[in-house]
This record gives C-alpha cells, sequence and structure tokens, in this order.
C-alpha cells in the first residue's frame, strides 16, 4: 500500500511538472523550434528510441556511471574507515582535504582530458572525483561518531583487527555512511552529465551537446527528461538497497 501512495506522489508530481512546462510553452513567445511543448518532446524521445540513440546512449552514460561511483564509493569507505581508525594521522591528512573538497569535479576536466584524451574516461574520473570527497569525510565522520561502549564490549569478546572492522566499526558507522553514499549518487549522476559534454563522444551528455548544435532543443529536452528520471530511479535503487542492509543489521524495522 505505501509503495502505491509513493508512486501515486511521483505521477501526480511530474504531471504537475509537464502542465506548468505546458502552460509556459502557451504564454511563451518563443519559436517552438527554440522551446518546444512536452509533447514535441515526448514525440522527440520515440523518435530516439526507433532509431536507437537513445538506448545506445544510455548504455554509454550507464557503463561510466557503475564504474566511476562504484570504485569511488569502494574507496572512499575503504579509506574513510582507516583514517576513522587513525585520528592522528587524520589530523595531517584532513588540511589537504578540506583544500581539494570545494574544487568542483569540472574545474579538473581540461587537465583530465589533457592526460587521458576524449573518450570513458575522463568521465570516469570526473565521477570519481564528485563522489569521493563527500563519502569519504562522511565516513571518517561516523567511525570518529562510534560510541565506546561498542568497542568495550569488542574487547570483552576479544575481537581485534581486521575483524574489529568488519564485524563493529563498519556496521555501527553505516547508516551514517549509506546516507553519503545515497547523497554522493546524486552528485556523481550531475557531473556524468558535465563530464560527457566534454570530454565524451556518445552518452546523454553528448546526446545533450549533439542536439544543441543540430538546433533539435525537442531532442535536447527530451534527453534532460531522461537524465532526470534515471537519477529519480537510481535513487529510489539505491534508497531501497539501504533500507534492506539497515533491516538485516537490524537498523530498522
Amino acid at each position: 500500500m505505501k509503495k502505491i501512495l509513493s508512486l501515486k506522489y511521483v505521477v501526480v508530481s511530474i504531471l504537475i511538472l509537464l502542465g506548468i512546462w505546458q502552460l509556459a510553452f502557451w504564454l511563451s513567445d518563443y519559436s517552438s523550434a527554440l522551446f518546444p511543448s512536452p509533447l514535441m518532446a515526448i514525440e522527440a524521445l520515440f523518435e530516439m528510441i526507433e532509431d536507437g540513440t537513445l538506448i545506445a546512449s544510455i548504455a554509454a552514460s550507464m557503463y561510466r556511471f557503475v564504474i566511476g561511483y562504484g570504485l569511488s564509493v569502494i574507496t572512499a569507505v575503504f579509506l574513510g574507515l582507516i583514517l576513522g581508525s587513525l585520528p592522528k594521522v587524520f589530523k595531517y591528512v584532513n588540511p589537504s582535504l578540506q583544500l581539494l573538497r570545494p574544487i568542483s569535479p569540472t574545474a579538473w576536466m581540461p587537465f583530465v582530458v589533457l592526460l587521458f584524451g576524449i573518450g570513458d574516461l575522463p568521465a570516469i574520473v570526473i565521477i570519481f572525483i564528485a563522489a569521493f570527497f563527500p563519502v569519504l569525510l562522511s565516513t571518517v565522520s561516523a567511525v570518529n561518531k562510534i560510541d565506546d561502549m561498542y568497542f568495550r564490549v569488542a574487547d570483552n569478546f576479544g575481537i581485534r583487527q581486521p575483524q574489529l572492522m568488519w564485524k563493529v566499526i563498519f556496521p555501527a558507522a553505516f547508516p551514517q555512511i549509506a546516507n553519503a553514499v545515497h547523497l554522493a549518487l546524486g552528485s556523481a549522476w550531475i557531473f556524468l552529465v558535465a563530464g560527457e559534454m566534454v570530454g565524451a563522444q556518445s552518452g546523454l551528455g553528448f546526446q545533450i551537446i549533439d542536439a544543441r548544435n543540430n538546433i533539435r532543443a525537442d531532442i535536447l529536452l527530451a534527453t534532460i527528461l531522461v537524465i532526470g528520471l534515471i537519477g529519480l530511479l537510481l535513487d529510489f535503487l539505491i534508497g531501497l538497497l539501504e533500507k534492506r542492509i539497515l533491516k538485516a543489521w537490524g537498523g530498522e524495522q
């Protein structure tokens, strides 16, 4: 029942958004070639489906996203658990992290393209950077906030490293880590598109640039709509995975 209600909210919200878009189209003085209606964008969407460009673009983007985001999360969580367990070491590392963290991933794009050229790798690197710092710093924070009671109980049972890390520290810190991983997914998906607009010859980001160059605003808006829907689906899936893991570990009933 809850899933049905949630789906209802999603459908109604999207319909309201489309309604606002249609109203703006009616009230706008712009040519339909520059600002198409929702119907024109949907027709362009079916056109991309029929000629295969949409499936190819989604496949290319998801390939880059899964590799970049997956490697980033695994690396950030692993390093975060280690640095969180070594607070004296983290004091020396933290200033450098705080220096690099505010730099937008797209600021690295010219340098990344010079190093790796055009293709999959620049977009993967940008995704990696976008997700890395939030997950790393949240993991360190989560480890530092673990109640000392967990460590006292572990000591009483004779649990030592590396079992302490995987049986006590990681499960105790997981709720905050999961939240960071969830939030980082949105950032990674955003910067995937940005990376593909500069450093790729395929994918949804490239599709936007190609539509702009060919003055196909209908395809451009249809691609933007697809990007949003995929982002919504990814957010739902990672939220579902998070809930299942928390339930398995007794964090949610």
